[in-house]
C-alpha cells in the first residue's frame, strides 16, 4: 500500500488520535481528583518491538520511561491480550504511586503491539498517606512495589489490600483497563482498515511523523 502526502498526514493524527482517545477515556473514567482533574496520568501505543508509535501530549516524564516499562513486559513473553502492572522504578516505572497498565494487543491471534497507560494513584501504601513520605530511607517505606507481573484478580486483591482507599484505587485501575483497551480496538481497526501487513510490516517505523508514517505505509 502506498499512500500521498495527504495520506501519509492522515496516517500520522490517526496514530496519535487512538493515543489521545486512551487519555480521554482514562480521565473521563477515573474516580480520583489526581487523574480526573490534575490529569496525572499518561498514555501511548508501541510496535510489538516496543518501540513507541504514538503518544499523547500527556507528561513527558511519564511518557519517557515507558519504553523501558514495555520491555520488562515483553521479557516475560506475553500473550495476546493479557494484561500487566507495574510501577517498579527499576523497570520502567517513575515512582511507586504511578501504577502502569500495559496490554497486549491481540492482532489476528499474535501480539501486534502493547497500548499503554500510566497513571498517578494517591496511595499505594506506605508509611504515610500518599505514598511520597519525605522521611522515606528506603523505596519499601513509600509503597508496594510491584515488579512487571500479570494483572490478574489475585494481582489486584493483593494490592487493594495495601492502601488506604481500595475503593478508588479499584476505580481507577478499571478506568485503565479501559483506557488499554481502547488502545487496541484503535489499532485493530486500523488493522482492518489497511491491512495488517501493510500497516505493521515494520511497525518500528511508525510514529506521529509524515516521515515515519510514510516508511511504514509505503510498503506493497
Amino acid at each position: 500500500m502506498r499512500l500521498d502526502a495527504v495520506g501519509l498526514e492522515v496516517m500520522s493524527h490517526t496514530f496519535a488520535s487512538i493515543a489521545e482517545e486512551m487519555g480521554l477515556v482514562l480521565v473521563h473514567s477515573a474516580l480520583s481528583p489526581n487523574i480526573r482533574e490534575r490529569r496525572d496520568a499518561s498514555a501511548a501505543l508501541f510496535d510489538v518491538d516496543g518501540e513507541m508509535i504514538a503518544q499523547a501530549a500527556h507528561i513527558p516524564v511519564h511518557l519517557g520511561a515507558l519504553a523501558d516499562a514495555v520491555a520488562a513486559v515483553r521479557g516475560l513473553d506475553p500473550r495476546p491480550n493479557e494484561l500487566f502492572l507495574l510501577n517498579d522504578p527499576y523497570a520502567g516505572g517513575s515512582h511507586l504511586p504511578d501504577l502502569t497498565l500495559i496490554g497486549a494487543i491481540d492482532i489476528d491471534g499474535r501480539v501486534g503491539g502493547y497500548s499503554v497507560v500510566r497513571a498517578h494513584h494517591s496511595d499505594v501504601g506506605g508509611m504515610t498517606a500518599g505514598s511520597m513520605p519525605a522521611g522515606a530511607r528506603e523505596i519499601y517505606q513509600e509503597g508496594l512495589v510491584i515488579p512487571p507481573t500479570r494483572f490478574t484478580p489475585d494481582l489486584e486483591r493483593l494490592l487493594l489490600a495495601n492502601v488506604r482507599t481500595p475503593r478508588m484505587r479499584r476505580g481507577d485501575l478499571a478506568a485503565q483497563r479501559a483506557a488499554v483497551e481502547r488502545g487496541a480496538e484503535g489499532l485493530r481497526a486500523l488493522a482492518r482498515r489497511y491491512g495488517w501487513e501493510s500497516c505493521a510490516r515494520r511497525p518500528a517505523s511508525c510514529s506521529t511523523t509524515p516521515s515515519a508514517a510514510r516508511r511504514l505505509c509505503s510498503r506493497k
